[in-house]
Parts: structure tokens; sequence; C-alpha cells
């Protein structure tokens, strides 16, 4: 793991000049790692802000959402989440997440616990290497069980106000969940939240600090070739709002374009085999909701009718909302596949009309209501609650055809040019280390410019944001994109106090 250095330390300087294609979670990650650096770098976005892609709400520290993926994928994703907290701490909601499993599930909770321990040691030598790893609480508490007698104890407490200790989570948990549905023991597992708009926030706040990177936003990318002669990347996007077509070239050019990397690849005529998955979550609010909620996700198969559930908080009484069923999260013909004569997977129409255009009103009521009837069949009283927003949707890519990979980085296509096919937004920060030592690999940096800071993760900017102005910041996002301001704001801060234990 990487040790986080925050001196202001002077800049390293390089000639070398760096495009990325792509201001989405990934692409404004690798931004920032670069200009810190001292590197010259181009970020350019045809949105008008940045981290404006599918949404994420999770860390995955541990995968644990996911039975279906390998041990070391889980692992990795650990590694990489607790990079991100270190990072970027001002983005992450701290509450752990409560996995239970429905008697209608086919699988056993003693089935989780082989990967849970080996999770749990691999956190422990990671914070036993270095103190600065230990942002998911105490090792011995990554993962906790609590059996029905404990949480028929808990449901005869007062609510707390205040968590003070790891069983304050379950409180309200144990008082409103209906306990018969389900299997026991259930388990409390430190898998924080993250949150979207709080690292748009950060990324813009921190690039614009940063001299060394030239943001490009409403900018779309019709044109990328390669200047032999030169060797170069002659780079052509046009700005949405004037319409005019601007050049620019490069050394190195970053395709970190998500589920639409395959448009870039085929104008080089770079063969790439990827899905693409259109997914979508729901923004409910429950105005009698009591208590205090960690993440909840009730375990399911996917793609069936009891499809996992997923309730996850945000501050004043919303939530999101995902169910892996075709009638909620998941899509008919959501999931495709790149073809011989394209990189670029095709997506239905009418896909591309929600991500480009808007749902229609009746879908959005729909999809919404049958996502609070699924949770309300473990959480009665969560019948009450009502539509908040539109959804939060999008599409995201996953590189080769494993429908389950979920840790994934960087591949590359030549000399010079690198994609970004992070699944999780946690593997940024390694997409970021991957294609910095491909510029030393190549040559365009060298190790004597770079020193220390290659194995370091140097964020010195970054990390003077405030917790103010990156919730004012991510407030401001959030209402220019038509959701409510609690999503934006600070979990931890808004109505709650959380213990150092926790």
């Amino acid at each position: 793991m990487n040790k986080i250095l925050t001196p202001e330390q002077p800049f390293i300087n390089s000639s070398v000049k760096v495009g990325i294609i792509g201001g989405g979670v990934a692409g404004s990650t690798i931004a920032l790692r670069f200009a810190e650096l001292g590197i010259n770098t181009t970020l350019i976005e045809k949105g008008k802000s940045l981290v404006n892609g599918p949404p994420f709400c999770h860390l995955h520290a541990g995968g644990n959402l996911y039975r279906e993926i390998s041990e070391q994928q889980c692992i990795t994703l650990l590694e990489q989440s607790i990079d991100t907290v270190k990072v970027f701490p001002h983005s992450v909601n701290y509450r752990p997440t409560i996995i239970a499993l429905p008697k209608t599930d086919q699988g056993e909770v003693i089935d989780l616990l082989p990967r849970l321990n080996k999770l749990r040691e691999r956190y422990a030598e990671l914070v036993q290497q270095n103190i600065s790893n230990k942002v998911l609480g105490d090792p011995e508490q990554y993962f906790l069980l609590f059996d029905r007698n404990a949480l028929d104890s808990l449901a005869k407490r007062v609510l707390p106000t205040q968590i003070e200790a790891n069983e304050d989570w379950l409180v309200a948990f144990a008082q409103q969940v209906d306990l018969d549905k389900l299997k026991f023991p259930v388990l409390l597992v430190q898998e924080y939240g993250w949150s979207a708009f709080r690292m748009a926030a950060i990324a813009t706040l921190a690039i614009e600090k940063l001299p060394c990177c030239q943001l490009k936003l409403n900018s779309q990318v019709v044109n990328i070739e390669h200047q032999a002669s030169a060797k170069k990347w002659r780079v052509t996007y046009k700005n949405s709002q004037d319409n005019n077509q601007q050049q620019a070239d490069f050394d190195y050019v970053i395709n970190a374009c998500g589920f639409k990397s395959g448009e870039i690849d085929d104008m080089l005529h770079a063969k790439r085999e990827r899905m693409v998955e259109f997914k979508a979550a729901y923004v409910a609010h429950w105005a009698q909701c009591q208590g205090l909620w960690p993440e909840v996700v009730f375990y399911g198969e996917r793609g069936t009718p009891n499809g996992m559930a997923q309730l996850t908080p945000y501050p004043d009484g919303y939530f999101q909302l995902h169910g892996m069923t075709q009638d909620i999260t998941l899509f008919d013909k959501g999931l495709v596949a790149s073809a011989e004569q394209s990189a670029q997977p095709r997506l239905l129409s009418r896909f591309i009309k929600k991500i480009e255009q808007q749902w229609p009103e009746k879908l959005i009521k729909d999809r919404t209501v049958g996502s609070i009837e699924y949770l309300a069949q473990y959480i009665t009283n969560f019948s009450q609650a009502n539509v908040a927003a539109k959804p939060m949707f999008g599409a995201q890519q996953i590189p080769g055809d494993d429908a389950t990979l979920r840790a994934a980085d960087v591949s590359f296509y030549g000399k010079h040019y690198a994609r970004t096919e992070i699944v999780k937004a946690s593997s940024a920060l390694t997409a970021a280390d991957v294609i910095l030592q491909n510029l030393l690999d190549v040559g365009l940096v060298s190790s004597a410019q770079v020193g220390e800071h290659l194995h370091d993760y140097y964020f010195p900017i970054t990390l003077q944001c405030s917790e103010v102005e990156v919730t004012n910041k991510a407030i401001m996002f959030a209402r220019q994109r038509d959701y409510p301001a609690a999503l934006a704001k600070n979990f931890m801060l808004a109505d709650l106090t959380l213990s150092e234990q926790v």
C-alpha cells in the first residue's frame, strides 16, 4: 500500500504533454495524479462538469456485495479502497454495511466467512505495514456477526442519536426489519459509502488550483490520429457551446471515456473486446425514517425476481435504491458486447436516449415505486417512502468477456496510448499508477524526475480541499444535475456524530 505525502514539495518538471479524453472518475483521478507531479496534462470532457458518468455510491472495500467474484478481486478492491479513502477522505460516507441473507436465498452465512476472514487478515497486514492504512476502523472489527438473540436485544433499545459503538448501527435495523424473513447471523462489514458529487467537487477544486492541468469542458473529441513523423497524437475536439473545433498535439493519450471508450478505439482502428451494461439506481425520500441507518444489503440471485436489494442512506431521510432484478436496476438487453467490426458495444437506442436526454416520467415513477416496494418486503415501513428524483443511471464498461469482472484497470494499444478500463471507481488510482509506470517504460518520463513519488501517492493540492468548500461545490453539482442536495452532504457530519471507535 502506498504512503500519502502531504508536505508542499516542488513540482517535478517534465516536458511531456498528456491528453486525457473523458473526465469521469478515472480521467479526473489520473489528471490529478499527473498534474500534482508536474506533468503537463489536458483533460477533455464533453460534459459541463467532472465525474458525471455512471453513479457510484460505494467504496467496495472488500467486494462484499458480490459473492460471485474471485477472492483475489475482493482483496484488490480492499487495497484500492483504502488508498481511495486516504487520497479523497472528504468524498467518503463513513458508515458500515449490513449484509443479510433472506430465507429465500440459496446461500448460507457460513459460506461467506472464509473470504471475510482472509480480507480481515489482509487489512490487518496492511495496517501493520503502515498505520496510515487504518481507515476502515479496527482490523479486528472489519466484520462482526450478530445472531437473532443479539438483534432482538438491540430492538429493545432506544434509538441512538449518535454512534458510539458498532452495534449502534443495528438498532434501527433490528427494530424495523422483518427479522423472521432472514437467516442468521447478520453481518456488519466496514464497507463505506462514496459520494460521486463530493468526488466531483474535489476533482474540480483541485484541478482549478493545479497549473499543470488544463481543463476543457463541453468539449467532445471528434477525431484522433497519430502523427508518425512528429511522434505525436493529434486530437480534434469540438466545443458544444460555440461549435468551434480545436486541435491539440500530445505525446501520450489516455482514453478514459468509460462506456464510450470504443468510439475512440474505432477512430484508431484499435480492436478491443469489451462489454457495456446499462444500470440504474433510484432516489427515494422516507420522511418517516427513524434512527441512524447504515447501508443495508439483502443478498439474492442476480437477474432473478429475488435479486439483491440495496438501501444506501443519505442525510435528511433520502435513500438510493438498487434491486438486482430486471424490473429495477437491471434491464432486458442492457448488457451488450463489442463486435468484430467495432470496439464499441452498441446499446439499444432506448438506453442511449435515457443517458443523453431524459427518462419518461411514468418510467421514473414505476421503477422507483417498484424499488421501494422491493425494499419494503424486508422493511415494512419503507412503503411510506416516495419518489424523490430522477434515477441515477449510466452505462459501465467491462473489459473482456467476463461479466462478473469487478477489479480492472488499464490496457494499452501500440505505444503512447492507454485505455482506462475500471469497473469500480475505487480502481481509478491503480489505473493512474499503471499508466504512470508506462510513461516511464516508454521513456517519456524518467525515474529521476518522478523520484520517490512513483511509489507514493503525491496529492498535496487535492488533500488541501476543505470540508466546507467540498460540501458547497458538491451541493451545487447535485442541484445542477437535478438531485436533492442531501445526496451531496457529508453523511458523517450531517445529523450524527461518529466516535473514533467507528
